[in-house]
C-alpha cells in the first residue's frame, strides 16, 4: 500500500510541475493581451489596426488551447489525488481503531502502585472537603473556594486564522534608535545614455530624494495563564498562548499598514476595463503592482467572465490566494482591514513595497511569573512605525461594477 502512495505522490508531483509551468505561461499572455490592448488604443492608421487584429485573432487561439490543456491535467491531478485520499482515509481509519483498542486496555488498567495512591489520595481529600463543608482542603487543588475535580483536558483546536502577513509586502527596515530620517529615493524611470568612446559623460536625470521622518511607538500586552492550567493540561499551554500573542502583533501590524495603504491616492474605478486601464496607464511600468483588495471585493471578481466564458481570475500556485488577475498577484484581506465597513469593495493597487516603509525597531515575547497570582503573565512587546515613502507607487481604489449590457 505505501508504493501506491508513493507512486501516486510522484505522479501529483509531476502534475504540478506542469500545471506551474502552463499557468506562468498563461500569465505571460495575459501580458501580451495588455499589450495589446495599449497597441490598439494607440493605433492611428487602418493597416495599424489590422495588424493587431491578427495577433489578437492568434493569441486567442493560443489561449484557448492553453486553457484545454491545462484543465486536461487539472482533472488529471483531480483524480489522482482523490485515489490518494481514499487509500489514505483508509489507513488513517485502521490506525485510529488500534489507538482506540489500545486507550481502550491502558483505561482497564491500573499502571502502577504509584499511580494508584496518588488517586485515592484525591479522593480522600475530595470527600474530606465535601463532609467538612469546606474546611479542610488538603490533597487536591482548590480554585475559588471550591474544589478542582481532575478531569482529562482535550488538546484545544486552534481556530483558523488569517495568515496574510502585510509585513512580507511592504519594505522593512530595522532601525536602532527611536526616530530619525530615512532617504528615500523616487522611481523615476530614467535611463542611461549611448556615449562614443573616450567621450564625456552625459548629465543623467538627477535622482529625488525625499527624507521620510519616523518615530517608533510601543505597542505591548500580556495574558495571565493559572499555573493549575499548565500543570494540569497535557498539552504545552504556554507555547499556545505565545502562538496567540504573536498573531495579536501580526494583526496589529497589518492594520497599522493598511491604515497607510489607504492613504494612497483615491481613485474610482468601474468594472474590469477600468482596472485594466489602472495597471496598464494608471501606474508606471517601473512598479511591481499587486492587488490588496477586501474580501468582498474579492468575491466580486472572482464570479466575473470574460466574453468567452472563461473567469477573470486565473489560478496560480505561486501566490498566497492561489488566484492572479491580469497577471498580477492577488492579497486578499478582510474587509474592515483595507476598508472600514464589510461590504466595502475597496483596495490598493500598486507597488506596497515602493509605497510603504516599515520601520522596525525590536519585536520580544517574553514571559515571567508574578508574586500576586500563581501564575504566569506572558508578555507580548512591538516597537515599530509606518510611513508612506512614495505617493506614485499606488491608488486606493473603490470599485464599482460595470453597468450590465443590453
Amino acid at each position: 500500500m505505501a508504493l501506491k502512495q508513493l507512486i501516486l505522490g510522484r505522479k501529483i508531483n509531476e502534475r504540478s510541475n506542469k500545471l506551474k509551468e502552463l499557468l506562468e505561461k498563461r500569465s505571460s499572455l495575459e501580458t501580451r493581451e495588455g499589450e495589446l490592448e495599449t497597441a490598439l488604443t494607440e493605433a492611428e492608421k487602418p493597416e495599424d489596426i489590422e495588424e493587431v487584429e491578427k495577433s489578437a485573432d492568434e493569441l486567442e487561439k493560443e489561449i484557448a488551447k492553453l486553457d484545454a490543456e491545462i484543465k486536461d491535467l487539472e482533472d488529471d491531478k483531480s483524480d489522482l489525488e482523490a485515489e490518494l485520499a481514499a487509500i489514505n482515509e483508509d489507513d488513517t481509519a485502521k490506525k485510529d481503531e488500534e489507538e482506540r483498542k489500545k486507550r481502550s486496555m491502558k483505561r482497564k488498567t491500573v499502571k502502577t502502585h504509584e499511580g494508584a495512591e496518588k488517586i485515592e489520595e484525591l479522593r480522600s481529600g475530595i470527600n474530606s472537603f465535601v463532609h467538612s463543608r469546606g474546611e479542610k482542603r488538603d490533597g487536591f487543588t482548590s480554585i475559588e473556594g471550591g474544589a478542582l475535580i481532575p478531569e482529562e483536558l482535550l488538546t484545544p483546536q486552534e481556530t483558523p486564522e488569517d495568515v496574510v502577513d502585510l509585513r512580507n509586502y511592504v519594505k522593512v527596515i530595522p532601525v536602532n534608535s527611536g526616530s530619525g530620517k530615512y532617504p528615500v529615493i523616487t522611481k523615476s524611470g530614467s535611463k542611461m545614455h549611448t556615449v562614443a568612446e573616450l567621450a564625456a559623460n552625459p548629465e543623467l536625470a538627477k535622482p529625488t530624494i525625499v527624507e521620510i521622518d519616523y518615530s517608533i511607538e510601543t505597542r505591548r500586552g500580556y495574558i495571565p495563564v493559572s499555573e493549575e492550567v499548565i500543570d494540569d493540561a497535557d498539552y504545552d499551554v504556554t507555547g499556545l498562548i505565545v502562538d496567540e500573542i504573536d498573531d495579536q502583533g501580526r494583526n496589529t501590524s497589518n492594520e497599522d499598514i493598511a491604515d497607510i495603504l489607504k492613504t494612497a491616492t483615491a481613485k474610482a474605478v468601474t468594472g474590469v476595463d477600468g482596472l485594466k486601464d489602472l495597471v496598464n496607464k494608471g501606474i508606471k511600468k517601473v512598479y511591481d503592482v499587486k492587488f490588496y483588495i477586501s474580501s468582498s471585493l474579492y468575491s466580486e471578481l472572482d464570479k466575473l467572465k470574460d466574453k468567452n466564458g472563461r473567469y477573470l481570475l486565473q489560478d496560480s500556485i505561486t501566490t498566497a490566494s492561489g488566484k492572479v488577475l491580469f497577471g498580477k498577484e492577488l492579497v486578499v484581506l478582510d474587509d474592515d482591514i483595507i476598508g472600514t465597513n464589510e461590504g466595502d469593495l475597496v483596495g490598493f493597487v500598486g507597488d506596497a513595497k515602493a509605497h510603504t516603509a516599515f520601520f522596525d525597531r525590536k519585536k520580544v515575547s517574553v514571559q515571567w511569573v508574578a508574586n500576586e497570582i500563581y501564575g504566569k503573565l506572558l508578555a507580548g512587546v512591538l516597537r515599530y512605525d509606518v510611513k508612506k515613502t512614495d505617493s506614485e507607487a499606488g491608488f486606493y481604489i473603490t470599485y464599482t461594477a460595470a453597468p450590465a449590457e443590453g
